[in-house]
């Protein structure tokens, strides 16, 4: 018989993720909507923008008018690739920090212009500092299963990069599936392993629902002991620099999966497919998730 946990936090990871490779510039207006009626869901946790270039992300554009004028409200992230990137974000009224390296050095260095280790050793100092002033850190590991130009990733190469983040004292590191290619069995043996070897540090899934595996990979990671996942309402998403990653895991999915397992979450699934239908007219694709078209049609 399986073992699953009680309950499940939801990282609602849409207005960043989600948003970051749409080809339309949503006003900064509708993406502060999305935000709160995903507040009212329920959502407690949440990414809600990048400071990134411009120039290479535009839908990130509007960062720091995001974090002036958003609701505040539980535990807020804001994804920032570098010193200055975090310098910015601080600045702006940021409260918790994310950072990313992938283990992939061709996907790390297309990515960011930098060598896997290169992007380590620069934001060691950074996360000193953060951790001194009392900033949340949440560290994002790229690529953990599959890189789009290395192929199959190893284990222990994850492993070996989580474990200089834990030296560094970061509070959280979200391991994904950036590419949606992993399977289940190899889901529960890395989150396995992760909670092993880092029984005092947030574990977080995050998968892509490339080939949709993402429901099966999330219930394997259960399985593993994992207890947070990044989400993302309407599975919104895609990664400009990993050619063929579709959208995110769908956030309605997974609360409902949940519901059904009898795994608390705190959230209302009709009122993220709510906030679902508040950035849908304002994106290039049609939503067509299995459980925000329930929604839709009446039979949620």
């Amino acid at each position: 018989m399986f073992s699953l946990p009680k309950n499940v936090t939801i990282i609602e990871v849409g207005s960043r993720d989600g948003l970051q490779n749409e080809k339309k510039i949503v006003d900064t207006a509708v993406k502060l909507a999305f935000i709160d009626a995903l507040q009212v869901s329920g959502i407690q946790e949440m990414e809600i923008t990048s400071f990134v270039s411009p120039k290479w992300v535009p839908q990130m554009a509007d960062a720091k008018e995001i974090v002036e004028n958003i609701s505040q409200f539980g535990r807020q992230f804001v994804l920032a690739p570098n010193a200055l990137g975090v310098q910015n974000a601080i600045e702006a009224g940021a409260k918790n920090i994310a950072v990313f390296v992938g283990v992939s050095n061709t996907f790390n260095r297309k990515n960011i212009n930098r060598m896997t280790q290169e992007s380590i050793n620069r934001l060691r100092p950074v996360i000193a500092k953060l951790k001194a002033d009392g900033i949340f850190v949440r560290a994002c590991i790229s690529t953990a299963f599959y890189c789009p130009y290395e192929g199959k990733i190893k284990q222990e190469d994850v492993i070996a990069l989580c474990k200089q983040f834990v030296a560094m004292d970061v509070d959280e590191l979200s391991v994904a599936d950036t590419i949606g290619m992993a399977n289940p069995r190899e889901s529960y043996h890395l989150f396995k392993s992760l909670k092993s070897k880092f029984p005092n540090t947030l574990i977080t899934a995050h998968f892509h629902d490339t080939r949709r595996m993402a429901i099966a990979n999330i219930f394997a990671a259960l399985q593993a002991g994992i207890d947070r996942f990044d989400t993302s309402a309407g599975g919104l998403g895609g990664c400009p620099f990993a050619p063929g990653a579709t959208g995110n895991v769908a956030t309605e999915d997974v609360v409902h999966m949940l519901d059904t397992l009898g795994i608390e979450t705190g959230i209302d699934v009709k009122k993220v497919c709510e906030a679902v239908q508040v950035i849908e007219p304002h994106i290039s694709r049609r939503i067509d998730t299995g459980i925000y078209q329930l929604f839709q049609n009446g039979q949620l």
